[in-house]
């Protein structure tokens, strides 16, 4: 008999909403709130990946509505299938990693009670959760936003003395309000511009069936559906981050907030952004037949927003001197590779079945991308706050040499940091590289698509390089007056075991996505494919060999991108060079470091963030 996962979210939430009743009991005792917390959130996503895997496996269930909760025309409805099922999952998994991560680093803050984070925490958790899986876009979707937003702004602002704090989150809560309005408020043109088909009078209103239906019905008026997809695009684009909305809120936002909340902001929060042009210009409008849409307009608006997004993200970035803030606008410059993704399948989608495999290919490249992002930008987030919390800086400018005193968050740095700049044999190079081919091979009818891959693969090393800077600043050059000193003090500066396994959880998830991607691709297959309402009905689904992605030879004898393979004979060839460097039985001596000079090593004698890459500060303005 099948169960419907559904039932499982359900529990998950109450069971965050009453544990952030109880642990508001249990703050006093900082360890007893943060090991609580941890076990709510850890069991609450136990059902959720359940019901996730369940739905990916066997397909979705029917609907779960509740018909006692109806207001103003909206009904409380919930529905899970492939696609909410991937964001059900990265939400679960980054919170967990978060909850772990805050039980030791949350001591960070002796003077502020955990009574205005913990109960924040899992509330934040629980409104994620409702809003991929509510299909009300009106009133409950009202509800579930807040009770995301709400709890997302008083964790910005826990550190709230600090007047930057309460600044930046003041705003994230006015622009994420406005956000909420335009989706709304295309969600009102819908319903209000038409009659209502007969056949969608057992459907409740404002929910997202009957918004589909009402598309496709002779009824809708003509010129409605375009500001009712601008205004969803608008919305969602804001809580993406992407350009120029994201430049507005995130940078601020992101820092501002405790390093295991800007892990989760960054990894799963702006997704819900994503999460909602998906369902909105893959599953609301489902063909070009529909009167009014046009795949390879909005295709292409969104190719080129997400492009001069990830362009300008990662220019900013590279200007940055403060760890978290450097982080934040890359998140505004990888979101900028999901969009370019999602606009690159349309724009293939509408020149017909001939590049309806390449559309597919664009898409689950934007996803896994999605899924990637979640994993290694959560990883840089737990990096910096592991570097903060031992150091008490975000200046890079003031850190050095921490490599030798925090080798574990040094080697985990160093995989997210090849991850995020797309580098092969990591995660971030095989989902890059799925939405360059989609570009490139299908730029032949549409040149657009070929520039908007090439700045994508130039941006990438230009990520590279900002993480040169992030990495090498950090970890790699001689120590700064400030690590030198907590050293003499005595300060641990590697994390505790508690700091630790999220970390290096993460960091394996990158590698082994980046040695096996076909893990992603097959799941991210199968989900898209996945109900009534899959992408099946309008994209062709790929035919996936498990064998071919491993081995690199296809049951056609073709050759095809194995890096595993690679990686095996990287290995083995590393392993031959240090066999024969060992033959020649050279001694090894140690000296001291030469000061290029200087009689005397000093904070002004090191180089820096500040001294790296003066000509796109010049270009860009030196503002931080």
């Amino acid at each position: 008999m099948h169960i419907n996962p559904l039932s499982a979210i359900h529990d998950a939430m109450i069971l965050l909403m009453a544990g952030s009743v109880i642990v508001l009991f249990l703050s006093s005792n900082r360890k007893l709130a943060g090991w609580f917390n941890f076990l709510v959130t850890l069991t609450a996503s136990c059902l959720t990946l359940w019901a996730s895997a369940t739905t990916i496996l066997h397909g979705p269930g029917d609907p779960v509505i509740f018909p006692a909760f109806s207001l103003w025309g909206s009904t409380l409805r919930f529905y899970l299938d492939g696609l909410g099922a991937v964001f059900l999952s990265l939400i679960s998994i980054v919170s967990t990693l978060s909850a772990l991560y805050s039980i030791s680093y949350m001591d960070h803050y002796p003077d502020y009670g955990l009574a205005r984070y913990y109960p924040w925490f899992l509330l934040f958790i629980s409104g994620m959760y409702g809003i991929v899986t509510v299909t009300d876009t009106m009133v409950f979707f009202f509800v579930f936003w807040q009770l995301m937003t709400i709890p997302s702004f008083a964790l910005i602002r826990f550190e709230h003395r600090k007047l930057e704090n309460v600044r930046a989150a003041n705003k994230y809560l006015l622009i994420m309000e406005i956000a909420c309005l335009l989706v709304m408020a295309g969600s009102a043109i819908l319903m209000y511009t038409g009659s209502v088909p007969e056949r969608m009078a057992g459907l409740p209103r404002f929910d997202f069936d009957t918004l589909r239906q009402q598309i496709m019905s002779e009824g809708m008026h003509p010129h409605a559906l375009f500001p009712a997809l601008l205004f969803f695009l608008v919305g969602f684009g804001i809580k993406a981050g992407i350009w120029p909305f994201g430049l507005a809120w995130l940078p601020d936002a992101h820092p501002a907030a405790p390093s295991p909340i800007s892990a989760m902001l960054s990894g799963v929060m702006i997704k819900t952004g994503v999460y909602g042009l998906i369902r909105t210009f893959f599953w609301l409008v489902p063909s070009a037949s529909v009167r009014g849409f046009s795949p390879f307009f909005w295709g292409a608006v969104l190719a080129i927003f997400g492009t001069v997004t990830l362009v300008v993200g990662t220019f900013q970035a590279l200007k940055q001197e403060q760890s978290k803030r450097l982080l934040a606008f890359h998140s505004i410059g990888q979101i900028g590779y999901i969009i370019l993704g999602l606009g690159a399948s349309l724009m293939l989608l509408s020149r017909g079945a001939g590049m309806g495999t390449l559309a597919t290919v664009a898409l689950i490249g934007a996803l896994f991308h999605t899924v990637n992002h979640a994993l290694f930008k959560s990883l840089l987030f737990f990096n910096a706050g592991t570097v903060l919390k031992a150091t008490g800086t975000q200046d890079l400018n003031k850190l050095g040499g921490l490599a030798t005193l925090m080798p574990l968050t040094a080697f985990t740095c160093l995989v997210a940091a090849f991850s995020i700049s797309g580098v092969p044999l990591f995660n971030g190079f095989a989902s890059k590289w799925t939405i360059y081919s989609a570009c490139i091979l299908g730029g032949k009818p549409m040149g657009i698509l070929v520039v908007c891959g090439l700045l994508g693969i130039l941006t990438s090393a230009l990520t590279l390089a900002s993480f040169m800077k992030f990495f090498g600043v950090t970890f790699l050059s001689r120590k700064s007056s400030i690590v030198i000193s907590q050293v003499k003090a005595g300060v641990k500066m590697e994390a505790g075991p508690l700091m630790q396994i999220p970390q290096v959880l993460l960091a394996a998830a990158c590698i082994v996505l980046g040695i096996i991607p076909a893990i992603g691709y097959i799941i991210l297959n199968k989900a898209l494919a996945s109900g009534p309402q899959g992408v099946s009905q309008f994209l062709p689904r790929i035919v996936l060999d498990k064998g071919d992605f491993v081995t690199g030879i296809s049951a056609a004898g073709g050759a095809l991108f194995a890096p595993l393979v690679i990686g095996i004979a990287l290995a083995a060839l590393m392993g031959l060079a240090y066999i024969i460097s060992r033959l020649g039985n050279a001694k090894r001596r140690t000296a001291d470091i030469w000061l290029c000079g200087y009689d005397k090593e000093a904070d002004i004698h090191r180089y820096g963030a500040h001294n790296l890459y003066g000509e796109v500060k010049h270009l860009f303005g030196r503002k931080q």
